[in-house]
């Protein structure tokens, strides 16, 4: 970037303060014609300014040698000055719009702060033989915020729980702080929270399984050792390795490897790739390996935080079978309805700082949250009726609320006489309650314009990276603006290539792209969220890219499912799940025709994704849809096209047909028919 022509040329002199320390002063020629590379200066020199002075300090040692007698000092002009500010408030702005958001979380420790009943040794060692979690009136708050308050953890053995709840509340924190062990957890159960990615080495898929069994592994390596001792005629150690052998036969160390082939050829691993090193795998089949040797441990706590994320659509509906067989305890966060339904026995629902437990699945969990939200409201509004009427009486607030607690406290304690007649007797302090706040999102899409055929499409495509090996052979495909279509097919197909060529990205070896020449195409994929500004707030964001007021800016945001303290967050400091919103909001601002959703349902909870399935179905253009999320591509009708043996084509049945299919030829057992097909079917 060059500068002004008449900014001059700096050059700069060094002298020595009273104080002994070094400082730069300016020395300038006034040399009009020449250009300065100020964005490599910068990089090297600190700006210090005051009133009387403008002076630069330059740690580069080439610049600091004396310079000549003759080379005059003086101060940068008032008007140099100021273009010099110019063109340093030039640069910051486009560093803030120019730097994109990061990922990751933050760490535990400093950045928590828990609290929980501490308890006595004797408690404690009757807690060593558990098979149950139960952690009583724990609190959590991040950095002042609070997460947890007086919240209690029960987690029965066997069962298998969905824990549900907005976004950004502390679903994820919660598995961490149980995995870390941070709440009191029985050191008899084992824990396994499955987030991180397998190291990328030369291990191949199908070892970096096996070797995490490392009773296992060690048995292998003392069988081989003395094998090795055996051939060379010490027969001395054959005792021993029979007793090798016999734990092996044990521990079933012979079914291992067919259980971990079952496993990764469920997540999507051909015969090939299973033996491929991790190394030359992508962050996301990584992730799968790391959830395959996951279930391949069997830990007797199993913790899996949006397990469905880094998998296609067929791999759900393998985990989601295989799932439903698990026999030790599971604890899953996830925002796929249909996933928690076929999977889930309980739900836990994360909901004003504390957690409620439902028997059942999803579906359930719904229809009684309903009614106990009812009652809630009911129970609140009989509260403020109660301290408005001792309040006339006379009695000061503080007062009224006080006596309104010792009546809830001898309510609580009626309970748990009844209830719990067992029970240790510790509870957390009695809070008088808060208006239930429900969670609603809802948003639309404007409505397009009519466009007449052809709206969309490829005709005669064929294209291959590598010329040689084509992906795609003789393409037909195309939408109208009443298209509702969703596309599946294993990971590695080319679901994302062929998306690419439908919309002019990739340009076919054969064939062409046809498309309207007035169409406006909206795109909206689970990386969206990663092209936002860092430095820049959502509502800044949407005021510069669509020239709109603050308050026009935060009430589209607020439309879908930010929370107002978000608009004004760094996005660099947002949640997934919250950029996620901030790029739906810019996407529907743009006004589209035609709808192309790739994966869009990654980082949204579950409310904010039945408010896509409804702004869908009100939607008047066309729609698109890549998807592993079974409700949303049953809930918008969309028809299933399949890509397969290098083309796409329509899928003849529904998506039940589509699953027995697919599960048969993974030779699995099918344990239940899909939950929502069920009440796909009672509806009709």
């Amino acid at each position: 970037m060059k500068v002004d022509k008449d900014i001059p040329a700096i050059e700069e002199s060094t002298t020595v303060s009273k104080k002994g320390s070094k400082q730069t002063k300016i020395s300038m020629k006034a040399n009009a014609g020449v250009n300065v590379e100020l964005n490599d200066k910068m990089k090297d020199l600190a700006v210090v300014e005051d009133q009387d002075n403008f002076s630069i300090s330059d740690e580069s040692e080439s610049e600091k040698q004396p310079k000549t007698k003759q080379e005059e000092k003086v101060k940068l002009s008032h008007k140099d000055k100021k273009k010099f500010k110019k063109q340093m408030e030039y640069d910051r702005q486009m560093d803030v719009i120019s730097r994109k958001g990061g990922l990751g979380h933050s760490e535990l420790g400093d950045n928590f702060t828990i609290s929980q009943i501490q308890q006595s040794d004797k408690k404690l060692a009757q807690l060593e033989n558990t098979v149950d979690i139960k952690v009583e009136n724990f609190s959590i708050s991040a950095k002042g915020k609070s997460l947890f308050t007086n919240a209690s953890l029960l987690i029965a053995q066997g069962r298998r729980y969905g824990l549900v709840g907005p976004n950004g509340h502390g679903k994820t924190t919660l598995l961490r702080h149980i995995a870390s062990r941070s709440l009191q957890i029985p050191s008899s159960i084992d824990v396994l929270l499955c987030e991180q990615e397998v190291v990328a080495d030369d291990t191949p898929a199908i070892q970096a399984i096996l070797k995490a069994d490392v009773k296992r592994t060690s048995l292998l390596e003392e069988a081989d050792k003395l094998e090795k001792e055996q051939r060379k005629g010490n027969l001395k150690v054959t005792q021993q390795l029979n007793q090798v052998y016999e734990e092996l036969r044990a521990i079933g160390a012979d079914a291992a490897e067919p259980k971990a082939r079952r496993i990764l050829a469920g997540l999507g691993f051909t015969g090939e790739m299973q033996n491929r090193p991790t190394k030359n795998f992508s962050g996301g089949w990584r992730m799968r390996v790391s959830l395959g040797r996951a279930l391949y441990l069997e830990p007797t706590l199993l913790m899996l935080d949006e397990p469905t994320n880094h998998l296609d659509l067929n791999a759900v509906i393998w985990l989601d079978n295989y799932l439903q067989g698990w026999k030790k305890t599971l604890l899953i966060v996830s925002h796929d309805q249909s996933f928690l339904d076929n999977v889930c026995t309980d739900i836990i629902h994360l909901d004003m700082e504390k957690l409620f437990y439902y028997k059942g699945n999803y579906s359930m969990f719904k229809k009684m949250h309903l009614q106990k939200r009812k009652e809630q409201i009911k129970d609140y509004e009989k509260q403020e009726k109660r301290l408005n009427e001792l309040k006339s009486q006379g009695q000061s607030k503080n007062a009224a609320e006080k006596k309104q607690k010792e009546a809830l406290t001898k309510k609580q304690e009626k309970n748990r006489a009844k209830l719990h007649k067992n029970d240790d007797g510790s509870a957390g302090p009695i809070e008088l309650m808060q208006r239930p706040k429900d969670y609603v999102v809802k948003f639309r899409f404007p409505e397009p314009p009519p466009l007449q055929p052809p709206v969309l499409g490829i005709h005669n495509v064929t294209f291959g990276y590598d010329a040689s090996r084509p992906l795609f052979k003789n393409c037909d495909f195309g939408i109208d603006m009443e298209s509702r279509v969703a596309i599946v097919g294993p990971n590695g197909v080319g679901k994302s290539t062929f998306l690419k060529l439908l919309v002019g990205e990739l340009t076919p070896q054969q064939g062409e792209q046809r498309k309207n020449h007035r169409l406006r195409m909206g795109r909206f994929d689970q990386h969206s969220g990663e092209h936002l500004t860092a430095e820049e707030t959502p509502a800044e964001y949407l005021m510069r890219l669509f020239n709109l007021p603050y308050e026009k800016a935060r009430k589209q945001l607020g439309a879908f499912g930010l929370a107002s303290h978000a608009h004004t967050i760094k996005n660099k400091d947002l949640s997934g799940g919250q950029k996620a919103r901030v790029a739906l909001a810019e996407l529907c601002l743009n006004a589209p025709d035609v709808l192309i959703l790739d994966e869009p349902t990654n980082n949204l909870d579950i409310e904010s994704i039945d408010a896509l399935a409804d702004a869908i179905n009100d939607y008047k253009g066309g729609v698109i849809i890549v998807s592993h999320d079974e409700r949303l591509i049953r809930e918008t009708n969309c028809q299933l096209w399949v890509i397969e043996d290098q083309t796409i084509n329509e899928i003849e049945g529904g998506f039940d047909d589509y699953r027995r299919e697919l599960l048969d030829s993974l030779g699995e057992v099918i344990n239940n028919p899909s939950v929502a097909a069920k009440l796909a079917n009672e509806n009709l």
